[in-house]
């Protein structure tokens, strides 16, 4: 199975029960946006954490009563983030949302050894886009988490990325290890890179997926362009991951399908104990919505 858009996404999970969600600094309106969108269909129930009268305030604005028990006080960021992951420690929610505060400051407090919910070596950032140019979705990692990772850290971000893939209902995710050529070349450390993830995959070392490497854009995402360069996989012209050589390419990568090409983009930070949104402070609140929308796919 592979998801053509976040409208069909939005329709798989029409028929699942709403998760649990803590908002951290949630006194922002364009993060209360999204949250209530997405409580009121179906997909979450928000626990707000954050300045208790500005939330109120807020959300009286947006027609929305909210009990008591739904709203957490916090002064700061610092208790924003700390009071946000001790709710998620004790069970109290399936999902972390990232409301109006750095994202640095939230993952300090997602990170820290003891009172924090890493469960993972390498935590890395998938951006999702639904791009109208091609058929279905894309995952573009690692474009905000790892600045210049090595082959054991694109081993953690390759699978988090296929993992999350599955979490959504994909059978054998496509990956595609990006580098400007399609040799294995020396003056380009990425090439060798992505021919030794290709290699794991195909000794099963990352379970059910297809993984090629080294490859560029063109052919990951273009089918015609392989043919006519004569680059055979089952993986050109179909990729779902888009593997980035650098957190540089990842997010220069997103933002321009985001921007220029016209997409839709939503984004989680993967290896923590729950899916972790981490939208920028200005994103729109449709934007937001659809980072809700995939994490709580994945509970």
């Amino acid at each position: 199975m592979v998801i053509a858009s976040f409208s069909e996404l939005k329709t798989r999970l029409c028929e699942r029960s709403p998760k649990s969600a803590v908002v951290a600094a949630a006194h922002d309106e364009h993060t209360l946006q999204a949250v209530f969108t997405a409580h009121r269909d179906g997909l979450i129930r928000p626990i707000l954490v954050g300045h208790k009268e500005k939330i109120l305030a807020i959300a009286q604005t947006l027609g929305e009563e909210l009990e008591p028990a739904q709203v957490v006080d916090a002064a700061d960021d610092g208790q924003c983030a700390a009071r946000s992951v001790e709710l998620i420690r004790s069970g109290a929610g399936a999902l972390l949302i990232k409301g109006m505060l750095q994202t640095g400051v939230l993952l300090k407090a997602v990170v820290h050894r003891e009172t924090g919910i890493r469960a993972s070596a390498v935590m890395s950032h998938v951006a999702i886009l639904d791009v109208p140019s091609y058929h279905k979705l894309l995952y573009v990692t690692d474009g905000g988490m790892v600045v210049a990772p090595d082959l054991e850290q694109k081993r953690h971000i390759l699978q988090n990325a296929v993992e999350f893939c599955r979490f959504l209902g994909y059978d054998c995710p496509k990956a595609a290890a990006l580098c400007a050529v399609e040799t294995v070349t020396p003056s380009m450390p990425e090439t060798a890179d992505g021919a030794a993830l290709k290699q794991a995959a195909e000794q099963g070392d990352f379970g059910p997926c297809l993984v090629e490497g080294p490859i560029s854009l063109d052919l990951a995402t273009d089918r015609e362009a392989a043919q006519v360069k004569g680059y055979q996989s089952p993986v050109a012209g179909d990729a779902d991951i888009l593997l980035a050589p650098s957190i540089a390419a990842g997010n220069l990568l997103g933002k321009s399908l985001y921007g220029l090409a016209g997409g839709e983009m939503a984004g989680v930070v993967l290896g923590a104990s729950v899916p972790i949104t981490v939208n920028s402070r200005g994103a729109t609140p449709e934007e937001k919505y659809w980072s809700i929308l995939i994490s709580a796919a994945m509970n």
